[in-house]
Parts: structure tokens; sequence; C-alpha cells
């Protein structure tokens, strides 16, 4: 998966930035944000550590661009899950959502497991917060959409979008696209919320 961003930054730079994004990356999601030392990123990348900040002012800054990457890309798969059935099957809305993410967590396990597993709570910045509330809002649309048509049953949506999105984390972390558990998992957590 790419990181978008934009540069007016020579090639050589931008492949510096990719380098420090996928160490980054591999050391949050491996060893936790919180650990992970400047030095050590920039070890693994192959960079002196003052390069980092060339590129990001902060850990802080590095983690939640990479966060809100993560979480822009689970609100792009939800919204084209959604987008690709009849809005009067949530269940199958839902199911998609769940394979597109399990999909993306096949081909790049590591800014899943940032934007889905990690806890960085008081880490993120209110850029990062929105992004979260995004992808929550295009799952919770979807229950809501739900309960209106009388499948999905009565109850807080944000409650059931909340057990949703833990099933969602459980996968992540658990299953491959194509295991047999994956469907038994999906199917669960629509019998949880199905009226």
């Amino acid at each position: 998966m790419s990181h978008p961003h934009v540069s007016n930054t020579t090639p050589a730079a931008d492949l510096t930035r990719q380098r420090l994004i996928r160490a980054a990356l591999e050391l949050f999601t491996t060893r936790g944000y919180h650990v992970t030392t400047t030095a050590q990123i920039a070890k693994k990348a192959g960079i002196a550590e003052g390069t980092i900040y060339r590129h990001f002012a902060s850990k802080q800054q590095l983690v939640n661009e990479l966060y809100r990457a993560a979480q822009r890309w689970a609100t792009k798969v939800a919204q084209e899950a959604s987008r690709s059935l009849e809005p009067t099957n949530t269940r199958a809305q839902l199911a998609a959502v769940a394979h597109g993410l399990i999909e993306g967590a096949t081909q790049d396990p590591s800014i899943v497991k940032l934007g889905l597993l990690e806890p960085l709570g008081a880490v993120l910045d209110d850029e990062s917060r929105k992004a979260e509330r995004e992808f929550r809002l295009v799952v919770e649309r979807l229950i809501a959409e739900g309960k209106a048509q009388g499948v999905v049953r009565t109850g807080a949506v944000d409650v059931w979008a909340g057990m949703w999105l833990a099933l969602q984390k459980i996968v992540a972390g658990e299953w491959k696209s194509g295991d047999a558990g994956l469907r038994l998992v999906i199917d669960g957590a629509w019998r949880a919320i199905s009226a």
C-alpha cells in the first residue's frame, strides 16, 4: 500500500522517506510505538537519525501520519464495500467490509495492525482522531441502515458498530483472506447484531 504525500523532494529523498516509513511501521507494530526510538528507526532504515527530522518533526508526527494513512485506507475499503452492493443488503455490505480489511491485512499487515490494533491513545493528534471517526461513521451508517430495514437489532448503533469493529480487530490479527474460519467469524458477528 502506498502512503500518499505531497512532495517537492528529489526521488532519492522520496526513497529515503519510504524506507523510513517502512522501518517505523515494522518497529511500531512489532515492538510498539512507545518503546521504539528514533535511533532504532534510523538504524533499521539505514539512515542517520538526524535524517528523520528532515521528513518528520517528531516520532509522534511520524506515527500520526502512518495512522491516518491506515484509517483513510480502512475508510476507503468500507465505502467501496458499501457502494458495491445493494443498500438493502446490510449483511453482505458488512461482510464485504470485513473481507476488504482482511485482504489488506494479507497484503500489508503492518499498516492494518497500526490502524486497527495498536493502542496509541494520547499520541494521536486531532487529524488522526478525525480520520478514525470517519472510518467508524461509515461502519455506523451501514449498521444504522440495517436497523432502519429491521435486519439489525434495536439498540445504540455505536454499541453494535463497536462490537463489529472489535470483531474486525480479532479477525485482522488471526486470519488470512480465504481461511475457512473467517466466514464463521463474520457469520457469528452478523448473528450477534442481526434482528
